[in-house]
């Protein structure tokens, strides 16, 4: 295959030169690192990229190919794709395609053959930067400047759906509101699996709106970009809360809740994402192992009195998870639903059933 060049400049002034695979392009982004070493198919079509130049730290990248069943939502939502090395020849049973060929179908840049380890450790040592991906060998002062003014606009409203998705299972024994922010499929799958009638709504909906359903319990999905831009989803979340709903808030969903609660969130110098975060229960002391995606976390000392921070990050203190004291709600960091990672955490999605069964 012939080798086309192309430049990654970041916002520091370091440019990398690799070669192009997938869609070809130029792109800016804010970039990123991941530390997973498997499911990649699930970091590629997680909408909680959008915006973003995400960079694999494993080093071969496709090897199993695409599995379309594996997919996170309907198409990639990140900006460009940066791997070491990338298989041509995919070995699985159920692959149905080349991740090159995928790529290009969706529009996706790919860059390889570049030090993904050096890479990563400037993203490390400097933080989260914005970087862009171009064709020709960059103009330094021009693209520098561009970068700088660069911000990821609208993310949820990019990667919610638009009108309202139902999912039924076999018997119906819960129904429950999946406020979509940006939700993984596999939390939809994990409620169904539970014996839940899942309604997914749009980010714009309204607290009215979603009580009028009359769920059971309310599931606040992960999603992309800075919580705090979601004002509006904010206010409609703390209308929500005087109801009392059993909630339970994933990733950005957790950050949602308590911004709505009136607590603050930060933004992290490179965010955690990867599937090997250790978080302790603050409450037995246990540790568990699970997969994350986010570059802000909520600032505990902002919490009022009525929550208490539950899931700590054992490599950085950082928030974990709340529990709500004054109504029926928690929420999590990290990703419980784990697609792709560890099942440590799945019975988090139980304890929402009992949530749900006890406030009935």
């Amino acid at each position: 295959m012939e080798q086309k060049k192309i430049y990654l400049t970041l916002e520091n002034g370091r440019v990398f030169t690799g070669f192009s695979f997938g869609a070809e392009g130029e792109v800016t982004g804010e970039i990123v690192f991941t530390t997973a070493m498997t499911g990649y198919l699930e970091t590629i079509t997680d909408p909680s990229y959008c915006g973003q130049i995400v960079v694999q730290t494993f080093p071969l990248i496709g090897n199993y190919g695409v599995i379309p069943a594996d997919f996170e939502s309907p198409r990639p939502r990140l900006t460009a794709y940066v791997v070491r090395e990338y298989c041509e020849e995919p070995s699985n049973f159920r692959s149905e395609g080349t991740l090159d060929a995928y790529l290009k179908r969706e529009g996706v840049v790919g860059l390889y053959g570049i030090d993904t380890r050096e890479l990563t450790r400037i993203i490390r040592e400097h933080g989260v930067m914005n970087a862009k991906i171009t064709r020709e060998a960059p103009d330094l002062p021009k693209v520098q400047k561009e970068l700088a003014a660069f911000s990821v606009q609208k993310a949820v409203e990019t990667v919610s759906i638009a009108a309202e998705e139902r999912y039924t299972p076999d018997e119906i024994k819960r129904r429950v509101v999946l406020w979509d922010f940006g939700a993984k499929h596999n939390i939809r799958r994990e409620l169904v699996n539970r014996g839940c009638e899942v309604i997914c709504l749009p980010q714009g909906s309204t607290a009215e709106e979603i009580a009028a359903y009359k769920p059971d319990g309310i599931m606040l999905s992960n999603g992309p970009g800075d919580p705090e831009e979601n004002q509006g989803v904010i206010q409609q979340l703390r209308r929500l809360n005087e109801r009392k709903i059993p909630t339970f808030g994933i990733c950005l969903g957790h950050q949602l809740l308590a911004l709505a609660a009136g607590g603050r969130t930060g933004k992290l110098k490179y965010g955690h994402r990867g599937a090997n975060q250790p978080v302790k229960d603050e409450k037995t002391g246990r540790v568990y192992i699970t997969s994350q995606n986010h570059g802000y976390a909520v600032l505990p000392e902002s919490l009022p009195d009525t929550a208490r921070m539950r899931f700590s990050n054992a490599n950085d203190g950082t928030c974990e998870g709340i529990d709500y004291t004054d109504r029926p709600a928690f929420s999590v960091q990290f990703h419980p639903e784990a697609s792709g990672g560890p099942l440590d955490t799945m019975f988090l999605f139980d304890r929402f059933m009992e949530l749900i069964d006890a406030n009935r």
